[in-house]
């Protein structure tokens, strides 16, 4: 696939397919960072930690953080109370 450079105002631009953008899991509006390597634009999707909430929504909402959670037995010096 091949795409043009642009003007844009006082800018340039590319236009990327929609199904390229759907591959990439990339979305309208999102923020990329721009990487130049030996000639080449690489665009790349920057790692952001999801919130709490971002998390429990994978689970409908509920984390099931309550009630006590069995470590099994101690290893070494612990002291389990």
């Amino acid at each position: 696939m091949q795409a043009q450079v642009k003007a844009w105002g006082n800018s340039q631009g590319i236009r990327i397919p929609k199904e390229v953008l759907q591959e990439a899991a990339v979305s309208v509006d999102d923020v990329l960072d721009v990487k130049v390597s030996n000639g080449m634009i690489m665009l790349v999707k920057p790692f952001r930690h999801r919130t709490l909430e971002e998390r429990a929504a994978e689970y409908g909402g509920q984390l099931h953080l309550d009630g006590e959670f069995d470590w099994g037995e101690s290893v070494g010096r612990e002291i389990w109370e």
